[in-house]
């Protein structure tokens, strides 16, 4: 089974951009599916968004709480799918995951095959 490590979280004040990275140990180039995820202390984990790559189409769908600010990509030929988050708020604090995810692609937490680790982000008021 694919392994995930994901790498780039940190501390960042509010208004501040971090850039995850999240590094497959196969091919990620006939993986349809490859999305975000994220978890605050005592919430559930919440979808953030993927990146769809179908035979003719691609693309990416966001949660509406990060729309507008973040952004997912892919780079098939170095096995690595990124979460660029820029205009972070407080409320972004959380573990980040990145996870591939079974088709038809979702952001619901249990359609998910395989889950990186997580990396923490914390943005500051």
């Amino acid at each position: 089974q694919v392994q995930l490590v994901p790498s780039g979280g940190g501390s960042v004040q509010a208004g501040g951009s971090l850039r995850l990275s999240c590094a497959a140990s196969g091919s990620t180039a006939g993986t349809r599916c490859l999305g975000w995820f994220r978890q605050a202390p005592g919430k559930e984990r919440e979808g953030v968004g993927y990146h769809y790559n179908y035979i003719g189409s691609g693309g990416t769908v966001y949660a509406n709480s990060v729309k507008g600010r973040f952004t997912i990509s892919r780079d098939d030929a170095k096995n690595t799918l990124y979460l660029q988050m820029n205009s972070l708020k407080p409320e972004d604090t959380a573990m980040y995951y990145c996870a591939v995810l079974r088709y038809p692609c979702s952001l619901q937490p249990g359609r998910v095959d395989a889950w990186g680790q997580g990396t923490q982000v914390t943005v500051s008021s």
